[in-house]
């Protein structure tokens, strides 16, 4: 009997850590380059909240807001790779992959409001354009609102010969190059990490961003003007390592997608609200000179970037232009 006990003892010892392993929970990794109080950062809070919530702890999510984890250049190699397996980059980043299809969303004055892009995302250019990342090993989950760009510079920036000779921050996309290119500037990608002291020091001038962004990473501290522009939109793509995500089991993976669309549902409800929040922040601020575009001013601003919308048939392709133009019902030429 001391026998049988003492083989049944032992294997209990072999096999501890087998059962600890198996009930070890799943990890996510979720990096992203923003403040964790942005929308996007209260949204990947939201997400892990839920995720951990749903699956009875089963899943756990760490969230590395700021760079802390990957620069926003190494991310999507690092998701590919699997060393990260969720990201929210900015749609703009998928070009590097050879699906420029997603610069067609960084367009000048192409939604007209959050609403607008809302439904455009959850129709049928959203779910045309997660297709393309599939071949990459990348599988989209969501689309995150983060409002509307704003400009700013050291100088008002009202009139398109505001612009001549100012070298502007972008985050990697071909249109916004080439807008703000049009209109006589000089674009010039930079990580963003890197944009504060870039600013403070000269490299560049100025930069395009939403006004959430300008109150977080304290953009105002070191830009004369910012002018209230919304001449384009920023969105985030919430995206994950395919081979991770379908390796999940089923049950798991359903409660991530209950958790998805809920966190989804918060961080783009919350996105206007943070962004009119923190303008009228940095309004109380004060150490930032606000500008609004008049009816003219905007107009003009709108005919000068107008040629983007010719040029872009080369870099992203027909197709989705017409998926865009019929969706948002806009002229390309």
């Amino acid at each position: 009997m001391r026998k049988l006990l003492a083989a049944v003892a032992a294997a209990a010892v072999l096999l501890a850590p087998a059962i600890a392993q198996a009930q070890s929970p799943i990890v996510i990794k979720f990096s992203h380059v923003v403040a964790n109080d942005t929308p996007k950062g209260k949204g990947a809070l939201k997400f892990k909240e839920l995720a951990e919530r749903y699956t009875d702890g089963k899943v756990k999510v760490e969230v590395y807001p700021n760079s802390t984890l990957y620069k926003d250049k190494e991310e999507i190699e690092a998701l590919q790779l699997g060393s990260v397996q969720m990201l929210a980059p900015s749609t703009a980043k998928f070009a590097p992959l050879g699906v420029k299809e997603f610069e067609a969303l960084d367009l000048p004055w192409l939604f007209k409001d959050e609403a607008t892009y809302a439904s455009a995302m959850k129709g049928t250019v959203g779910k045309w354009l997660f297709q393309k990342l599939e071949a990459k090993g990348i599988t989209g989950l969501a689309y995150w609102d983060n409002g509307f760009h704003m400009l700013s510079a050291n100088r008002p920036l009202l009139k398109p010969t505001d612009f001549q000779g100012l070298k502007f921050r972008i985050s990697g996309s071909k249109v916004a190059d080439q807008y703000l290119r049009i209109m006589g500037s000089i674009p010039q990608i930079m990580a963003f990490s890197e944009v504060y002291q870039a600013l403070q020091t000269g490299v560049v001038d100025g930069c395009e961003n939403t006004a959430s962004n300008y109150l977080t990473q304290k953009f105002y501290e070191v830009q004369k003007d910012i002018t209230v522009s919304y001449h384009a939109h920023l969105q985030y793509a919430v995206i994950v390592n395919s081979k991770f995500w379908s390796g999940l089991p089923p049950d798991i993976r359903t409660r991530l997608d209950k958790a998805m669309a809920e966190a989804t549902d918060y961080t783009n409800s919350i996105a206007r609200q943070e962004n009119e929040e923190a303008l009228a922040e940095i309004k109380k601020i004060g150490k930032t000179n606000l500008h609004y575009l008049t009816d003219a001013d905007r107009k003009g601003w709108q005919e000068a970037m107008q040629p983007t919308y010719k040029w872009a048939k080369g870099r992203v392709g027909q197709e989705v232009l017409d998926l865009v133009a019929k969706e948002l019902d806009v002229k390309m030429n």
